[in-house]
């Protein structure tokens, strides 16, 4: 079988692209981020990501304002493309492990369940704040409530444990 001048060029591009993709595939695994150092988070989310822990003692009154806002801030999670902070309240005491919120959070959060299960999905479809919450290994389904009580800040109440 004779070898024809375009097939050989053929048989040439084939190899000088094997040749690229093989020197390409090393590199582009280097250059991928993952979210376990706090500057990665920062430059994908954007926003200083901050978390503390408390007891929801101490926050029941915030957490329960928060969950009563749930369906103006459902908009609000929309529309939120940039932020300048991010808190996550842990209440630690809330977790399921631990039994999960006390009555007094609990009862409202029955009473808004449709618009807390709508606020989930929006956090879902928000990618600044799904990566922040996967930074600190926040559950989507441990969100209680999130409130914007500063121009470019957030505070996402969740029912959970900080991950250590």
């Amino acid at each position: 079988m004779a070898i024809t001048p375009f097939s050989a060029q053929r048989r040439l591009q084939a190899v000088a692209a094997m040749a690229f993709l093989a020197a390409a595939g090393p590199v582009a695994g280097l250059k991928a981020q993952g979210l376990e150092s706090t500057e990665t988070v920062n430059r994908i989310v954007g926003s200083e990501v901050k978390q503390e822990e408390a007891k929801t003692t101490a926050e029941a009154g915030n957490v329960n304002t928060a969950i009563d806002r749930t369906r103006e801030n459902i908009g609000t999670v929309r529309k939120t493309s940039k932020l300048d902070k991010v808190d996550i309240v842990f209440l630690t005491d809330a977790a399921r492990t631990e039994g999960g919120p006390p009555a007094v959070i609990e009862s409202k959060i029955k009473q808004h369940q449709d618009d807390i299960a709508e606020l989930r999905k929006e956090i879902e479809a928000n990618a600044l704040l799904f990566n922040a919450i996967e930074s600190r290994r926040v559950l989507v389904q441990d969100v209680l409530a999130v409130e914007f009580d500063d121009p470019g800040k957030v505070v996402i109440y969740a029912a959970a444990k900080p991950s250590n």
